[in-house]
């Protein structure tokens, strides 16, 4: 009867320290110099910004922007929002926004998409830029999916969609169990398909 309390206290501390731990495992920022910056696909506010931020500071000379290819909003096309978004911007010479329409409804899809877009660029580095519960399965997905460019990742953070205590806010925490499935079926499914 002792073995069986000790082992069911060994479990419950597992996975207490498991709980604690699991939103900090999942967000990796370590933005490095790239040849592009990449935004991911999504939400399309922070993660622009962040990439025009990391550009400003000399990251890359280049922003592409991930727009779903078939998504509109009311009757214009995303992909042409953002097109104008781009050419309004005010960039110094020698940076550049571009846009990458993606078709691809996952992670691993997008890779794809974005190979396509940088094909004929010469482009060796990429700086992936997403949002920061995603950055961990997003360097995992480029990097096995993208072997032929040195990929590192930098996080948009929002504090209304996630943090690393997730256990505070029912939507930090919605956000959490979320990424936590997809990230296992990207390293269980997805991954070796």
């Amino acid at each position: 009867m002792l073995k069986v309390r000790v082992v069911l206290i060994m479990i419950l501390a597992v996975c207490l320290l498991f709980s604690l731990t699991s939103g900090r495992f999942l967000m990796i920022n370590d933005p490095q110099r790239a040849d592009v910056i990449v935004v991911l696909a999504g939400e399309t506010y922070r993660r622009p910004n962040r990439a025009l931020e990391l550009q400003s500071q000399g990251y890359a000379p280049k922003v592409l922007l991930d727009v779903p290819a078939l998504e509109r909003i009311y009757d214009v096309k995303e992909v042409d929002i953002a097109q104008r978004y781009a050419q309004q911007l005010s960039l110094p010479q020698g940076q550049s926004v571009e846009v990458c329409p993606v078709f691809g409804l996952s992670t691993k899809a997008e890779t794809e998409d974005v190979a396509r877009c940088l094909h004929p660029s010469g482009v060796r580095s990429i700086l992936v830029v997403t949002s920061d519960y995603h950055t961990r399965r997003a360097l995992s997905a480029f990097r096995h999916e993208l072997p032929q460019y040195k990929i590192y990742v930098a996080a948009a953070r929002d504090p209304q969609q996630f943090n690393q205590v997730w256990w505070q806010n029912r939507q930090w925490a919605k956000m959490n169990f979320d990424e936590w499935i997809r990230l296992v079926w990207w390293e269980t499914v997805d991954r070796w398909r």
